[in-house]
């Protein structure tokens, strides 16, 4: 019941890694879009929560999730492919934790510029490109890992 029990909750905190990941990089994306300091203050400020509970909570139940499944399913923490997930999960972590910082700092000259009542800074498309850039190897590394898990190769 247990190795049940751990397996859905990391299926799931998974899903909502990727789901919460996906979801955030398309409204801020479409807000971007619009060029307009109003949305992108209101939509930054929603995804930075978003980020705040659903993926933080999803970063940290993975790996404890993780952990119980090997201990209960008699693996070595060190096989190979364990080994690639663990790189693989550290690189979206590096990634993530700065554009979450890189989000409330867009988020932040957003409502700047709607107080000054200018157009959104040069600073501010500088972190956009930013977090794009970075969006890129943490959407990757996060299928990569599904990859992982589901196939588990032997290399």
């Amino acid at each position: 019941m247990l190795f049940f029990l751990l397996k859905v909750v990391h299926i799931l905190s998974g899903a909502v890694l990727f789901g919460t990941g996906a979801g955030i990089a398309f409204f801020m994306l479409r807000a971007h879009a619009t060029h307009d300091p109003r949305i992108i203050a209101a939509v930054g400020r929603i995804v930075v929560l978003a980020d705040m509970v659903f993926t933080a909570t999803a970063v940290v139940v993975q790996p404890l999730t993780g952990i119980g499944l090997i201990l209960l399913q008699g693996w070595s923490p060190f096989e190979p492919w364990l080994v690639v997930a663990y790189g693989l999960y550290a690189l979206v972590g590096l990634c993530w934790l700065p554009v979450v910082w890189i989000q409330m700092r867009m988020t932040r000259l957003a409502e700047a510029a709607i107080v000054q009542a200018e157009p959104l800074s040069a600073a501010y498309y500088r972190l956009f490109r930013w977090w794009f850039a970075l969006g890129w190897p943490a959407f990757a590394g996060v299928l990569g890992i599904y990859m992982l898990m589901v196939t588990k190769p032997a290399f």
